[in-house]
């Protein structure tokens, strides 16, 4: 099943998938897991909180295949720009590879593309790659081709669906993301992606990422798919 489709690329799919590792209730046990499946499964990234990225760099040790990507401002991007750049260096020192920015939405609504745009220029400074995590259920289609177009303009590798806090990401939406970016950056599908259909739905759509917190279920949902 998996190889008919585009590319037969899906027997590969491990390195699509970044862990999403946010859950302030986890315990070390469970972000032990996480990360040796992240390892075990050679998933492109894990994605987690500056809480847990000291212990999250300590287990990887050094910088390798699984990159360490941190939120920063997350969930909702609503503090001043000089606390978000407080976070990236914070970040960048504690050995994160790549971050995942929540940006200023309130200059968003108000139409005012330059602040919007100028914060992330800010914060990609530093030299980090940077994801700009998106609320696409949130803006209007005309909001929506605002921030896309002003953040990679403002020095963003790449652009997430969303934060994962609302409606499950659909194919719709990547399309969406692909017909404004026209291949200027990468794309991460975000929220609510639990099973193995899904995914392939999302990269068919064209994702280049996939962020999900049910990572080592997938690929043993692959597995048996594949048998």
């Amino acid at each position: 099943m998996l190889e008919a489709n585009s590319g037969g690329n899906y027997k590969e799919l491990a390195p699509f998938i970044k862990q999403a590792m946010l859950d302030p209730h986890q315990d070390k046990e469970e972000i032990k897991g996480f990360i040796d499946s992240a390892c075990h499964f050679g998933f492109s990234g894990i994605c987690t909180s500056l809480n847990q990225l000291p212990h999250a760099r300590k287990q990887l040790g050094t910088t390798g295949k699984t990159k360490l990507i941190a939120v920063i401002a997350f969930p909702f991007g609503a503090i001043p720009t000089e606390m978000k750049l407080a976070e990236v260096e914070w970040a960048a020192e504690h050995g994160a590879e790549e971050l995942d920015i929540v940006p200023n939405f309130y200059e968003l609504s108000l139409n005012q593309s330059m602040f919007f745009a100028e914060e992330i220029a800010s914060l990609c400074e530093p030299g980090l790659p940077v994801n700009i995590v998106l609320n696409m259920n949130k803006l209007s289609s005309e909001e929506l081709s605002l921030a896309v177009n002003s953040s990679i303009e403002a020095g963003a590798q790449g652009l997430q669906t969303s934060n994962g806090f609302g409606p499950a990401v659909t194919p719709g939406d990547i399309h969406q993301l692909v017909e404004i970016t026209k291949g200027r950056c990468s794309i991460k599908a975000a929220g609510g992606i639990h099973k193995l259909g899904q995914v392939v739905e999302l990269i068919e759509a064209g994702a280049n990422h996939i962020g999900t917190s049910k990572g080592a279920e997938i690929m043993q949902e692959l597995r048996l798919a594949s048998s």
